[in-house]
């Protein structure tokens, strides 16, 4: 294999790609290494209203879908888990309804709706710290920018 050859594309965006028949690209699965798949997958079922599309036990993987059939796959790590500088964006409906009914549930947010560097949300982590960040698109319009 010559390491040193250039792709067949080299130079050229994915998008130049694009022969008229549809996207080229599209960003549909996420792997994250998580302690217990079962508690991750639960939480995102119950907290974020994500959907098992499947699972596979002997290999400790559950793939959770969201509406819009974006998939994560939480995989249980045989080593430690490294959160730091991972957020996972997820667009709502309405922030400030969600927080105020994620919140009557019982769930802790980091911060509620605010502005914030990325813009207006709510913040809140998972079980293993990964960052999650809900947000919507009138008030990332009206409140998220400077």
């Amino acid at each position: 294999m010559d390491h040193g050859a250039d792709p067949p594309f080299a130079g050229r965006q994915l998008t130049e790609l694009n022969d008229g028949g549809g996207t080229v690209l599209k960003f549909d699965h996420l792997t994250l290494p998580v302690a217990d798949w079962v508690r991750s997958r639960d939480w995102y079922v119950r907290r974020l209203g994500m959907r098992v599309e499947f699972e596979t036990p002997e290999r400790c993987t559950a793939a959770l879908q969201d509406e819009h059939d974006f998939t994560i796959f939480v995989h249980q790590s045989t080593g430690p888990i490294q959160p730091s500088g991972i957020a996972l964006y997820f667009q709502v409906a309405d922030v400030d309804d969600v927080h105020r009914r994620l919140s009557a549930a019982g769930v802790s947010f980091a911060h509620p709706p605010q502005r914030v560097f990325w813009g207006y949300g709510a913040e809140l982590a998972d079980p293993d710290g990964y960052l999650v960040r809900l947000w919507d698109e009138r008030t990332m319009k009206e409140k998220g920018e400077s």
